[in-house]
């Protein structure tokens, strides 16, 4: 915006909040916290647009809790660490909530003066400021990004007058509730459709299996490899061949609009290239999602894999699809899940781990005879899935269009009566000079000679 509205003013986030604060982390337990116990919340309490309050982790017996680190109503929470779609992922906290405490992933935003908390939060959510966080956002890991709280108090927008913030607000909140019902339905229809999933791979796939199929492992069905690790000194080079990640990686389909690339030597690249029948897993994601599979199928052409990903290749007695129902059967039934390690809130599927699952081998002629029962019982499935991901896409597209819209100044009119934002923020600033404790002039003190 090169010319803002009247009354409008350019300002950053560290100049409209009073102070940031961030909880701290400890040893948990791996279950949520019950009644009565305190919990540290985790990252997922703030991904999906809402408080969440069953996504915590208990505090064990007898660790001393600090009392400055608890959750209360109206606390504007914000995600420091979370994938890289979600960094700086914001909620307000609604309705009642006790014996919750913040995490070192997360940050409570302490408004000022300056700036209404409700058009704080729709302010976080917009896609200008959504693209600072995740543009200022470091890590070299697919899985997991950060945002430092210097970073964050850097990013920039514009302010309206504090009494137009108000009407925004309420503006926003009026033509969000439809949006918000439409993403509650789908969330809910999702959450059946994966249902309806797990159904029919339980059906098909599920143990016990026939006695005269062959159960082995993963190791032995196959070959797993973990791809290449990514690094700062590898972005450029003379070889730069693309490569795939986490963000690549669907349920039974490649992503390709946005692949990177990477330098691979020859020799390097030979060991980490794809080849058609590849199935690539996510190796770190949320617990629900862990080990999610697709087939490579040849396209695009000489491309390789990170380390984010592992790389199965089907031996000669097991068909490539095969393996990628098995996989497919694994991630909603939750077998991926037993195997789940946990850091930093993202669950874990490591090679060792994956190669020691049982892995069922029947005739090939039987393998063959399945997948064509699932693709013709999964069709009305993958059906239900595009519906569902258009829908969720036009409402993302609509509430991008009204926060736009909203801090274009274009939702609601200017009122020539409202204090500009400007003075607005000197009287802030300057009641804040006043009230700042003063630093005490350090004294010498010097020893006689």
């Amino acid at each position: 915006m090169s010319d803002l509205p009247p009354g409008w003013a350019w300002t950053t986030l560290g100049d409209v909040l009073e102070r940031v604060e961030a909880g701290r982390s400890f040893g948990v337990a791996s279950r949520a916290a019950r009644e009565g116990e305190w919990g540290i919340i985790r990252v997922s309490a703030m991904t999906w647009g809402e408080f969440r309050l069953d996504q915590n982790k208990a505090v064990p017996s007898g660790v001393e809790v600090n009392r400055d680190h608890e959750i209360r109503q109206g606390d504007i929470l914000l995600s420091r660490a979370n994938t890289e779609e979600y960094v700086g992922a914001s909620v307000r906290v609604r309705g009642g909530v006790t014996n919750l405490l913040l995490s070192d992933k997360s940050l409570r935003l302490v408004p000022s003066a300056a700036v209404d908390p409700e058009f704080l939060v729709q302010l976080l959510g917009s896609s200008a400021v959504r693209s600072q966080i995740s543009r200022l956002a470091t890590g070299t890991k697919d899985s997991m990004r950060n945002i430092s709280q210097a970073a964050l108090k850097r990013v920039e927008f514009p302010l309206p007058p504090l009494a137009e913030q108000r009407r925004m607000a309420m503006v926003i909140e009026g033509n969000l509730v439809g949006l918000n019902r439409a993403e509650d339905l789908v969330r809910t229809s999702t959450a059946r459709s994966r249902q309806l999933a797990r159904n029919l791979l339980g059906t098909l796939l599920g143990a016990p299996w026939p006695r005269h199929w062959r159960v082995s492992t993963v190791a032995e069905a196959g070959k797993v490899d973990l791809g290449r690790q990514r690094h700062p000194d590898w972005h450029t080079g003379s070889h730069p061949r693309p490569y795939l990640r986490v963000a690549n990686v669907f349920e039974d389909r490649l992503d390709l609009s946005d692949v990177m690339e990477m330098d691979f030597p020859p020799d390097v690249f030979e060991r980490f290239r794809l080849l058609p029948g590849d199935i690539l897993l996510n190796e770190g994601q949320s617990p629900h999602l862990l080990g999610r599979p697709a087939m490579y199928r040849g396209q695009p052409e000489e491309i390789a894999f990170t380390n984010s990903l592992l790389r199965f290749r089907a031996g000669s007695r097991v068909l490539p699809e095969w393996a990628l129902l098995i996989f497919r059967h694994y991630m909603h039934s939750g077998r991926f899940a037993r195997e789940v390690r946990i850091t930093t809130n993202i669950a874990h599927l490591s090679a060792g781990r994956f190669k020691s699952i049982e892995f069922p081998v029947p005739p090939m002629a039987e393998q063959q005879r399945v997948l064509d029962a699932a693709h013709r019982d999964m069709s009305y499935h993958s059906q239900l899935e595009r519906s569902l991901k258009a829908t969720d896409t036009q409402a993302q597209v609509l509430r991008k269009s009204l926060l736009a819209a909203a801090f274009r100044g274009e939702l609601v009119d200017q009122d020539p009566n409202d204090e500009p934002a400007d003075v607005l923020l000197a009287r802030v600033h300057a009641e804040r000079e006043t009230t700042a404790p003063k630093k005490q002039p350090h004294t010498w003190k010097v020893t006689a000679q």
